[in-house]
């Protein structure tokens, strides 16, 4: 008897191709593009705060109502995901975020409708730029794992992740070099932000869409086409799938079903936790090294060295994800996260400022790579969009409260910026210890069913 194999069996044998290699650049430009708005806003929130005035309550605000957009979009796009198809909303929320930021760049300003009107305007826009980026990623980190051969799936998603840093960076760069320029650099530096619209057509006609999306949907031909595609750019002749008419169930338990419960807990605790520390972090270091007194150039400087060390923590992670497996990486690389964070809120000079936060910037962002890996490997086709996506939306929550008005200005009035860097490495252990109680998947096929 001829050997038969599931699609999505035929799709894990490969090796990784050029094939693969397009997918996940194709993919990967359009998480560096989310990363540069995300890295953007903290440095615009510096800029208006010296330009417009702004007190830290209202660049929270303004850092907020963005996190709200992406908690929205993250649990709406993770359901559409697995409704609509990965490819056709990872395309719409490229075009939804890549307007929103670039409209954000011709917001009035205060001496033509008031302090109170343009932080409104410009607060609107930043929600529908959320409501995009919250969408995208859990989508992107799907359709990627769906197709990544089964041997190396968690390394392909750390890769994946990694074009985070390389979008950072380009943030990183916007900020030291336009945005100084001229009082309304932060514009010019937004106005970059409308190319993920155009990225979107890419994306749309460029990517394939997911084969076992398109066979829970019965869309049979268009799944067998596309696994051909992929056997062809590896040189492996095809082999027969059973029932050519198959579709794959999708009669799927909840993801609070009692299979899946404890394993969404501790995904959502992760989530929620690691949201908590690396924003309220990240989003905040610019500001927070002027309100040290470093000039802003200076502190843009600073924070573009702390971002360059994200790239070897990928790379490292990625090493590590399918040598270790996801639990103990993603577990070891959140304890130095945690680490990292109090000696960068006890750090007295500008060497131990760079170093300390060079280490956070390296075991965060190690961790955020495996944690994208593991979301998609612990639910079954018909509910992975909404598990993944709804995770990430739970962790928003924490971006919302951390970005507030009403957390790390309080936490900075009342100890100085040692007090909320503790409380991001108390963040950072509880999600290692989280992270233990996740299943293990390395070299297992995702769950079908």
């Amino acid at each position: 008897m001829a050997e038969t194999l599931t699609r999505a069996q035929r799709l894990d044998r490969l090796p990784f191709t050029r094939r693969h290699g397009k997918l996940l650049v194709g993919s990967g430009v359009g998480w560096a593009l989310d990363a540069m708005d995300v890295g953007l806003i903290s440095f615009v929130m510096a800029a208006l705060g010296a330009q417009w005035g702004l007190a830290p309550d209202m660049l929270g605000y303004i850092a907020m109502i963005g996190f709200v957009g992406m908690a929205v979009g993250a649990s709406v796009g993770g359901i559409l995901a697995d409704k609509l198809g990965r490819r056709n909303v990872f395309a719409l929320t490229l075009v939804i975020y890549g307007l929103a930021t670039g409209a954000s760049a011709f917001v009035p300003g205060p001496e033509g409708v008031g302090i109170m009107a343009a932080v409104a305007i410009l607060s609107t826009f930043r929600f529908f730029v959320g409501l995009g980026l919250g969408g995208e990623l859990p989508v992107a980190s799907t359709l990627v794992s769906e197709y990544a051969p089964r041997a190396i799936r968690g390394r392909v998603i750390v890769g994946l992740e990694a074009f985070w840093a390389l979008g950072w960076i380009l943030a990183a760069l916007l900020g030291y070099f336009v945005i100084p320029l001229h009082e309304d650099g932060w514009r010019w530096a937004l106005m970059v932000g409308i190319v993920p619209t155009l990225y979107a057509l890419v994306v749309r006609f460029g990517l394939p869409e997911s084969v076992r999306y398109l066979e829970s949907k019965g869309r049979v031909e268009e799944a067998e086409a596309a696994v051909r595609t992929y056997e062809e750019a590896a040189g492996v002749a095809p082999v027969p799938s059973p029932d050519s008419g198959h579709v794959a169930s999708t009669a799927t338990d909840s993801i609070w079903s009692p299979h899946y419960r404890v394993r969404t807990a501790a995904l959502w605790t992760v989530w929620f936790c690691i949201n908590l520390s690396y924003y309220g972090a990240f989003i905040w270091i610019p500001s927070l090294l002027v309100g040290r007194g470093f000039p802003l150039v200076r502190s843009f400087g600073f924070t573009l060295i702390i971002t360059l060390a994200q790239l070897p923590g990928y790379a490292v992670a990625a090493w590590l994800i399918e040598r270790w497996g996801r639990r103990l990486t993603l577990s070891v690389f959140l304890l130095g996260s945690a680490v990292a964070a109090v000696a960068f809120g006890f750090a007295p000079t500008e060497a131990l400022i760079i170093v300390a936060g060079c280490f956070l910037s390296f075991f965060n962002l190690g961790a955020w790579g495996a944690l994208y890996a593991v979301g998609p490997e612990l639910y079954p086709t018909g509910v992975r969009g909404t598990g993944t996506g709804s995770a990430a939306a739970f962790g928003r929550i924490a971006s919302i409260i951390t970005t507030s008005p009403w957390f790390v200005p309080v936490l900075l009035a009342a100890g100085g910026i040692a007090l909320p860097f503790s409380v991001f490495g108390v963040a950072f252990l509880i999600a290692a210890g989280a992270a233990l109680l996740l299943p293990e998947h390395k070299g297992l096929a995702l769950e079908e069913s």
